[in-house]
């Protein structure tokens, strides 16, 4: 009997039919999309963005869709068509981004942005405590946002990771911006570390907390002298325990800190205060007695500054000349690093919107996750944070009797 010839095609679709089959699988109801909005800074000396498109395409894999308005990278040298690469919808209208079911930004949005929120959405940025006015405030109540703040934000181990990474930054760039002062022709003309048989410049640091730590680390790196006061003998201690840096440590003392002050090059202002305003204290009167062309880093500016003679200055006019001494008073010095911050903000930040998403809502998310409550200062339009509540005059409710009764 003839045998017939096979056809090729009709014998693989026969054995196709042995192999096992994907099944399809349903997509639950916490993986709809939500979407994100990245918005251009609209402070002048903001550099900084949110996310990096490495982040974007992370959170757009995790179920987002994210909007990036024209520009946002800019600075920190991302452009638009890497974000489109990474998952993206470039968009050019401030509206849209604004329409977002959550918008994450860098600093506090200004007036304007502010009335282009919709109600019932999510509020992701600085607060910057010291310049808020209850009108921004009780705007976003009125359109019931949930708000968190980076500086309040806490991570499982109870670290306040976005304040950690920038301090870690400003303490880190305030060195070496410092030492560029110094060396100038404004300055005296000192290499911050000296040479072989050259007496190194004495830098001393007000405040021993993380912005502190980094920039006594990084001053003790290059060679410097380094002296640091602070009113925690803790922290002073962290210094040798947690950096091997046996450096002078001292308790603030004015005539102490006055001793110093007279014969340090560089002197960095790096103290913190938990709430309202940074404790001023070094005087006028004692910023004249320091040597010409010393140089003053003033971190804590955005706070209020640690010296008398301090006032705000900005990225593109960062210093000034007062008693001779050079006074540098950016208040958001990693700005001068923006690829670096946008990194550590991303970094920061892509875990918390990705884990967000693996939760029904995000009242369950609150729930479960104890330490992310801390940065929520308003929740559906409820003030959550009572010190903010005190300084305007505003009823605040705690967030834990909030969650419980799960409030629509």
């Amino acid at each position: 009997m003839k045998k017939t010839k096979k056809d090729p095609v009709s014998e693989l679709a026969q054995q196709a039919v042995l192999y096992p089959k994907e099944s399809l699988v349903k997509v639950s109801e916490n993986q709809k999309k939500n979407s994100i909005g990245i918005p251009v800074e609209s402070i002048n000396q903001e550099t900084r963005v949110s996310f990096t498109p490495q982040g974007v395409g992370i959170l757009c894999s995790n179920g987002y869709q994210v909007f990036v308005e024209s520009g946002a990278g800019k600075h920190a040298k991302y452009s638009d068509h890497e974000y489109s690469e990474s998952g993206a919808k470039i968009v050019y209208s401030k509206k849209e981004i604004y329409s977002c079911d959550t918008i994450i930004k860098v600093a506090f949005p200004s007036s304007e942005e502010i009335e282009l929120f919709n109600s019932n959405q999510t509020l992701i940025s600085a607060l910057d405590l010291p310049h808020l006015n209850s009108k921004k405030i009780s705007t976003l109540i009125s359109k019931k946002i949930t708000a968190f703040c980076f500086e309040y934000m806490q991570d499982d181990f109870g670290i306040l990771p976005v304040i950690q990474s920038m301090s870690e930054i400003a303490g880190r760039a305030a060195i070496f911006l410092a030492a560029e002062y110094l060396a100038s022709s404004r300055g005296n003309g000192i290499l911050l570390g000296g040479i072989t048989g050259v007496i190194p410049a004495e830098v001393v640091i007000l405040g021993a907390g993380t912005v502190g730590q980094y920039a006594a680390k990084t001053a003790h790196a290059l060679g410097a002298n380094v002296k640091v006061f602070d009113n925690s003998l803790y922290k002073l201690r962290r210094l040798y325990s947690n950096h091997n840096l046996s450096v002078y440590n001292s308790i603030i003392q004015p005539d102490l800190i006055l001793k110093a002050l007279k014969t340090a090059d560089v002197v960095i202002g790096a103290l913190r205060p938990e709430y309202g305003r940074t404790p001023c204290i070094v005087s006028e009167d004692m910023v004249m007695q320091m040597k010409d062309g010393a140089v003053i880093m003033d971190v804590s500016i955005d706070q209020g500054g640690c010296f008398e003679t301090s006032r705000v200055t900005s990225l593109e006019k960062p210093t000034y000349i007062k008693y001779n001494v050079i006074h540098y008073c950016v208040p958001n010095i990693p700005s001068t690093v923006p690829q670096t911050a946008s990194n550590a903000l991303n970094n920061i930040l892509t875990p918390v919107l990705t884990d967000i998403n693996k939760f029904t809502s995000l009242n369950t998310y609150l729930w479960e996750k104890p330490f992310a409550r801390s940065g929520i200062y308003l929740y559906k339009g409820i003030l959550t944070n009572s010190y903010i509540g005190t300084k305007f005059g505003l009823n605040s409710k705690a967030l834990d009797l909030l969650l419980t009764s799960q409030i629509s």
